[in-house]
């Protein structure tokens, strides 16, 4: 595969993994609302929610494709709660992965990668999980009308998938997006350990955010898959143990925590996709 999609390109997550995947050797269009300021003559403006939009995008694009593209990764949407109404967040983001989804499958296209939700396992933990590191072993349970959306897209891969069990979908569970300008900020988090309680403690550098969409792209599975995808460590200087013990008390371990290693199991990824993360904010912020 050397012709991708990407939707949200634009965004934070987006602009890792379209260059990643430039810098690697794919030929990319990067479908979104929003023009980026960099790699800019990858862009095409598309509403992602107008499935006519989506399908002739994927399709062709006069100057930038002759035909189908091979995959999509797509990362388009509003990428949080609260940043709009519940039922705009809801409406936008099922829409868009539907219009994504179904183009694809119009198209032939035999390969989709999604951005999913770290929220899906339960964030933001007001009910404690069921265990840490928490995997994906657990039925989701979405707390916001974004998280909703999310594991309703992730049914509904499954039910594409169905139709025709020889196309690939894969979902990745991303943590809290980062770029290294974000690091000098880790160091306030100490100060209080029910900050970042809300997703234990995690995030995911978008570099290695980037690693882990061409991992799925590049990766031989068939049907649908969903991962955790987290940096290996997390956002606190203080040690798991602590963190726990004053957040979560009562909440097993299965194996072991680590002094800062992820809360958010990423050993299925590793498993099968080969993902490791390169990049910790401990090195950044000393280097």
């Amino acid at each position: 595969m050397t012709r991708v999609a990407v939707t949200g390109g634009s965004g934070k997550l987006g602009r890792a993994v379209v260059r990643d995947l430039v810098e690697h050797g794919y030929d990319v269009v990067n479908l979104d609302r929003v023009a980026p300021t960099e790699l800019v003559e990858l862009f095409t403006c598309v509403d992602l929610t107008d499935y006519g939009q989506v399908l002739g995008a994927l399709l062709a694009i006069d100057d930038r494709t002759s035909g189908p593209v091979d995959a999509v990764v797509h990362l388009g949407a509003i990428p949080a709660p609260g940043l709009a109404p519940n039922a705009v967040t809801f409406a936008n983001n099922i829409t868009s992965t539907y219009n994504v989804f179904e183009a694809a499958r119009v198209a032939s296209i035999r390969r989709v990668v999604w951005a999913s939700s770290e929220t899906v396992l339960g964030l933001p933990f007001d009910t404690p999980p069921p265990y840490v590191p928490v995997d994906e072993e657990y039925h989701p349970r979405p707390e916001s009308s974004y998280s909703l959306a999310k594991t309703l897209e992730e049914e509904m891969a499954r039910q594409f998938s169905r139709w025709d069990p020889s196309r690939t979908l894969i979902g990745l569970r991303f943590s809290n997006v980062m770029e290294p300008g974000d690091y000098r900020a880790f160091a306030s988090y100490d100060t209080d350990s029910a900050k970042r309680r809300w997703n234990l403690w995690g995030y995911i550098d978008a570099r290695d955010g980037a690693q882990a969409v061409r991992r799925a792209l590049e990766v031989e599975l068939t049907g649908v898959e969903v991962f955790i995808i987290a940096n290996a460590d997390t956002v606190m200087s203080r040690s798991n143990a602590e963190l726990l013990a004053a957040e979560f008390p009562d909440v097993e371990f299965r194996g072991d925590v680590g002094e800062h290693s992820t809360l958010l199991g990423i050993d299925k990824a590793r498993r099968l996709l080969g993902f490791e993360p390169e990049h910790s904010w401990r090195i950044t912020t000393r280097a």
